[in-house]
């Protein structure tokens, strides 16, 4: 009998999990972005995204303990410090300066829709309009992405965020600052190109920042067919591999549209991306020596990373 109820309490949790790892990533992507609008509606929205954003951060942290998708990830890799410093600086400070004062701050003073193109489809339910600002944005931040991959020079900063040798959610930010500042470069002047008004910058930027936590997350997930639509934890995995067949694809922030249309799409049934990820060069500790490391080393983007023999 007590065998019984072992296995019965066994099957249980197990379908819990389950119904959890097949839930979480769109429950808590769901739940952040009808938070965010209903922050929108009050005129504090950037006071109600910060508390949403913090919240959600926090529950991710709590599940990657509960229901960890490796647990080789939970051990102190001595790089929190040097994650939250290019997360607060690298990332937060050069996001706000450039998009905040510079494209949205345009974006707010004139009408782009009357000054730029006129492209804009204002008519639009707000929902397609952010899905459309999202595939143009994206067109630019994969490119970013991919060039940063396969163009040496770009890829010593870009090695800083492929360093890590885990992943979680705070090294989301761990990004150079001129990684950070190329990203925005190719992708942000495109919305204000087609005339796209603040609020599409505003949610561009919303999701940018949520689905970007959730990629990075150490959380037992199963997102099946969503795979081939966003950018999940299991196509980013990959994209950490040290086996640049395996690494050099799903350059997607949010939308793995992209990567369909060019060919760098890449996922298999066959096997789990691997737990060993990082890059062969010896990445310094401290964060002001990373900072300066790009300036210091030439680190050739195709031996960046050691080749994975096994077959795919």
């Amino acid at each position: 009998m007590t065998a019984a109820k072992g296995q019965s309490r066994g099957r249980a949790i197990y379908a819990l999990r389950y119904a959890v790892s097949v839930t979480v990533w769109p429950g808590l992507i769901a739940a952040a972005l009808f938070l965010t609008w209903l922050g929108m509606q009050t005129g504090h929205a950037v006071m109600v995204f910060n508390a949403v954003y913090l919240g959600f951060a926090l529950s991710i942290g709590a599940l990657e303990r509960v229901m960890p998708h490796e647990r080789s990830w939970l051990a102190d890799d001595r790089q929190t410090f040097a994650d939250l410093a290019h997360t607060l600086l690298n990332k937060g400070l050069v996001q706000v300066a450039v998009v905040v004062t510079a494209t949205v701050g345009v974006a707010a003073a004139v009408e782009p829709s009357k000054t730029v193109s006129g492209l804009w489809p204002e008519t639009w339910p707000l929902w397609a309009q952010v899905l459309l600002g999202l595939a143009a944005a994206e067109f630019g931040m994969y490119w970013a992405h991919r060039l940063a991959h396969e163009v040496p020079l770009l890829w010593r900063f870009h090695a800083v965020h492929h360093s890590v040798t885990r992943l979680w959610f705070v090294n989301t930010g761990r990004f150079h600052f001129v990684d950070t500042f190329w990203s925005i470069l190719l992708s942000q002047p495109l919305l204000y190109l087609m005339g796209a008004p603040l609020d599409i910058f505003l949610w561009v930027s919303a999701v940018t920042a949520f689905v970007g936590v959730m990629t990075h997350c150490n959380i037992e997930t199963r997102t099946g067919f969503l795979g081939y639509l966003f950018n999940t934890p299991r196509l980013h995995r990959w994209h950490h591999s040290m086996d640049l067949n395996e690494g050099n694809r799903n350059y997607g922030e949010n939308l793995m549209l992209w990567d369909l249309v060019f060919g760098t799409h890449f996922d298999t049934a066959r096997r789990e991306p691997p737990a060993r990820i990082g890059i062969r060069e010896e990445m310094p500790e401290r964060f002001t020596a990373q900072l300066v490391y790009p300036f210091r080393r030439h680190t050739p983007s195709g031996e960046s990373r050691e080749p994975d023999t096994r077959t795919l």
